[in-house]
């Protein structure tokens, strides 16, 4: 009998140790299986996560393009906006006469009332920033024992004149203007005719004045 336990108590412990090896395995083989539902679910993840990122580029490439269409408009916009602000408004305003000289003499004006920056104070000559339809107008004043010549030049071409003939001992003043169509670039200015003269004081008798009616 006790050599018959003896057998049955070793049977078992074989079996609880098979049954521990057993567990073993199954434990390893459960941890493996885990490891590689786990990577799958990695890359599973990782793929969806590439093919996001590329729809992300290409959505980021298309609001790039949006935001570089829309500065170009707005700087169409802004130069628009801009061109239809063009104005000055000069006198020569210096104490006497200025003239006569012996040829085409480019009239300085000095005294600037409003110049949205095309006007040059420094040769007396306008460029045109836009391309469009101005106004033009000026005044001149002098001393008729002399005559005064006055002419609105655009590109080196006369376009209108005024003239004061010699009338005596007297001051007279001639104005006159023009509207003119412009390209951007045309310089606009007034010019003092040969063997005349003219007169300015700080009552600013001798004027300038040009503004853009509208752009083309």
């Amino acid at each position: 009998v006790f050599k018959e336990v003896e057998e049955i108590t070793v049977i078992l412990c074989c079996l609880t140790r098979f049954s521990a090896t057993c567990m073993y395995f199954i434990s390893q083989f459960l941890n493996v299986a885990s490891q590689i539902a786990y990577t799958s679910n990695l890359r599973l993840i990782l793929k969806y996560l590439e093919k996001t990122t590329g729809q992300l580029f290409v959505i980021l490439r298309e609001l790039e393009a949006k935001l570089r269409d829309t500065q170009k408009e707005m700087e169409v916009l802004k130069s628009q906006v801009q061109g239809n602000k063009v104005a000055f408004g000069a006198s020569i305003s210096v104490g006497g006469n200025i003239g006569p000289f012996n040829t085409h003499t480019i009239l300085v004006y000095k005294k600037v009332y409003v110049n949205t920056g095309s006007f040059n104070p420094g040769t007396g000559i306008f460029t045109a920033p836009v391309r469009g339809v101005y106004y033009f107008s000026f005044s001149g004043h002098n001393h008729s024992s002399k005559s005064m010549g006055l002419h609105l030049m655009k590109n080196g071409e006369q376009m209108v004149s005024v003239v004061n003939h010699v009338a005596g001992n007297r001051f007279e003043t001639a104005t006159n203007g023009m509207t003119l169509q412009l390209e951007v670039g045309d310089q606009v200015y007034m010019r003092l005719r040969e063997n005349t003269w003219i007169f300015d004081n700080s009552n600013d008798h001798s004027t300038f004045v040009g503004h853009l009616l509208f752009p083309l």
